[in-house]
C-alpha cells in the first residue's frame, strides 16, 4: 500500500526514531483495535526503511482497563516486542500541552511521545462508531490526548467535531489504515466484521478516512452512511472547514493494487471509487 504512494524514501527514515501509533481502544480483537499482524508488519518495514528505534504506543478507553493488560490481551505487545518495537503505554508519561484555534478546543494535552520521536506513523482500523460516526485516522488520535479530553468529557453533543479538533495539535507523517477485516456495523466494541483484506496509506489523514468511508459505505450496513456521502459525515466535514486535507474527491486519488488479482477487490474498489 505505502509503495503505491511513492514509498517510505519520502519520510527520510534513516537514523530516525517513529512512533506507531495503533488502535489499542480496548481488549477486543481486530477489527475493534489494530490487528497485530499488521502492527507487526508496519515495525518490520520502518526498520527496513532505515528507522532507528520504533515504538508502539497508545492509551485505551477509560472504562476499558490499562493500555498494558490491552496490548497484551490483543496481541498487540508481543507482536509489537517480536518485532523489535518498544511498547509505550501513554498513561506512564508525561503530556504536553498545545495551543490550537479550535471551536471547542482551546488546548490539547498529547502524550510527550509526539514531540520526542521524529516520524509519527498513524495505524488506525476502520471501523464504524455509535458516537463519533466512525473511527479511522482522525479518531484514532484521541487516544494520544489526555483521558480529561476524551470527546465526552469536552462536549458529548459535539463528539465528531471534537475529534477533529483534537487533530490539530498533530500532524502524522504517514497514515496506514487497517482494512484486513473492516466493523460495517455498530462500533466501537463490537459491531459487524467484513474480510476487506486490504489495507490502505495516505499521507493525508483526511483522504484517507474518507475512502474508508466509502469503503464502510460499499456493504451497505451503516445507516448513517447510507443517504449521506463520506464528505458530509462529521469529523471530516469539520477537517475540511480546518484545513486539515483533502476538501474534495477532485483532491484525492485512489489508486489500487491487488496482491493476488482476485476480482472482489477490484469489483469492491469499483464500488469504492463510485461513492467518493
Amino acid at each position: 500500500a505505502v509503495s503505491l504512494i511513492g514509498g517510505f524514501g519520502p519520510l527520510a527514515l534513516q537514523g530516525k526514531s517513529v512512533l506507531v501509533k495503533p488502535n489499542v481502544v480496548g481488549a477486543n480483537g481486530n477489527p475493534t483495535t489494530t490487528n497485530p499482524a499488521v502492527v507487526a508488519a508496519a515495525v518490520t518495514v520502518l526498520y527496513e526503511a532505515g528507522a532507528k528505534q520504533v515504538y508502539v504506543g497508545d492509551m485505551s478507553a477509560l472504562i476499558r482497563g490499562s493500555t498494558a493488560k490491552n496490548m497484551e490481551r490483543t496481541g498487540i505487545l508481543a507482536a509489537a516486542r517480536d518485532a523489535g518495537a518498544d511498547p509505550l503505554f501513554f498513561e506512564d508519561h508525561d503530556w504536553v500541552k498545545v495551543k490550537v484555534p479550535g471551536k471547542y478546543m482551546k488546548e490539547v494535552s498529547v502524550t510527550e511521545w509526539i514531540r520526542k520521536v521524529d516520524r509519527v506513523v498513524n495505524l488506525p482500523v476502520i471501523k464504524t462508531h455509535e458516537y463519533a460516526g466512525y473511527s479511522i485516522c482522525l479518531k484514532n488520535f484521541v487516544g494520544a490526548t489526555h483521558i480529561r479530553q476524551r470527546p465526552y468529557f469536552v462536549n458529548a453533543l459535539r463528539w465528531e467535531e471534537v475529534v477533529t479538533e483534537l487533530n490539530l495539535a498533530y500532524r502524522p507523517d504517514l497514515n496506514i489504515a487497517d482494512g484486513t477485516k473492516v466493523m460495517v456495523e455498530g462500533g466501537p466494541w463490537e459491531g459487524r466484521a467484513e474480510e476487506a483484506n486490504l489495507l490502505l496509506a495516505s499521507g493525508d489523514r483526511v483522504a484517507c478516512d474518507v475512502v474508508g468511508l466509502a469503503l464502510i459505505k460499499s456493504y451497505g450496513r451503516w445507516k448513517r452512511l447510507l443517504t449521506t456521502s463520506p464528505w458530509e459525515m462529521g469529523q471530516v466535514r469539520r477537517a475540511v472547514e480546518l484545513g486539515l486535507g483533502a476538501g474534495s474527491s477532485q483532491d484525492l486519488e485512489l489508486v489500487t493494487a491487488s496482491l493476488d488479482g482476485d476480482p472482489a477487490f477490484h469489483a469492491r474498489m469499483g464500488k469504492v471509487k463510485s461513492l467518493l
